[in-house]
């Protein structure tokens, strides 16, 4: 089991906003208003400062701060010139939800030379006009992103989601790789002991204290999060989806759906839909 994969499935930029600035001096910080969830900024040169929810960090050359929620700020940290670029998500409602409840608002990551690589290329392609412009920038922001994440999940300040802690347990793991490889597989608590190689009551006991919640109600909550991605796929349906998470039919798969996402699967469909429809050209730079 990739968990980093998984925190990151259905993860997509599309038509993300970019913006590249620089800021100059004692200049008032450049504040971000949108709702969007999610923002990687990407300091060129200098260093800046970020204020948002999760206090104040500076940035030097090659950092990335993901803001995960409320408004932001960005200034020059010392009074000299500082080049950025940002790259936004644009998502509904439940875009993400998984990926955010699993970071904090504001996170810094020390640029690798890997993530110095796509932040140059990102650079590159916001001041340029090419064919593909805005496609091409998509898939680098969501590379980014993954790269960032990879390294933020390696420092021994992150505090990764439960579950992915949980996967180094030598009871909890095994159990768990079970349900995100087979999730349409009809597990139960016994099953899942047996894979872990315990007693039902010891397997339970143990993975809702490492996990936070029960084996079933974890394994319903990750099944809903592939629902909603697999229905976004063309021509799927209600039934076909409820069959490859695990469900007989489509009414049980329906009221799990909306217990766990707040809205039935068909009104998801509906909201992605109308989102697509809504949605226009993005791109912006800023001098």
């Amino acid at each position: 089991m990739d968990a980093l994969g998984d925190l990151l499935r259905g993860i997509r930029a599309d038509g993300a906003l970019f913006g590249r600035t620089v800021l100059r001096g004692a200049r008032e910080p450049e504040r971000t208003e949108a709702a969007a969830a999610l923002t990687l900024v990407m300091v060129l040169r200098g260093q800046a400062r970020v204020t948002g929810p999760g206090g104040t960090r500076v940035l030097g050359a090659g950092c990335a701060a993901v803001r995960t929620s409320g408004p932001f700020a960005v200034a020059a940290a010392d009074g000299a010139e500082t080049e950025l670029v940002t790259g936004t998500y644009q998502w509904d409602g439940n875009g993400g939800r998984r990926l955010l409840s699993a970071l904090p608002p504001l996170l810094v990551v020390p640029g690798g030379e890997e993530c110095l690589t796509i932040i140059e290329l990102i650079a590159d392609e916001v001041a340029a006009d090419r064919p593909g412009r805005q496609y091409v920038m998509d898939r680098m922001l969501d590379w980014l992103l993954a790269c960032t994440l990879r390294e933020w999940f390696d420092l021994p300040e992150s505090c990764p989601p439960a579950w992915y802690r949980a996967l180094g347990d030598d009871v909890v793991g095994p159990a768990l790789r079970a349900m995100h490889e087979e999730p349409g597989r009809a597990w139960t608590v016994a099953a899942l002991a047996a894979r872990a190689q315990v007693s039902r009551a010891a397997f339970a006991r143990n993975f809702t204290d490492l996990v936070g919640r029960p084996p079933m109600a974890y394994l319903t909550e990750w099944r809903m999060t592939l629902a909603a991605e697999l229905l976004a796929e063309p021509g799927a349906t209600v039934a076909s989806v409820a069959g490859r998470v695990g469900y007989a039919d489509g009414f049980g798969f329906s009221d799990a759906f909306k217990r766990i996402r707040g809205v039935t699967p068909s009104g998801h469909r509906a909201s992605l839909v109308a989102g697509r429809a809504a949605s226009g050209p993005s791109l912006r730079a800023a001098g």
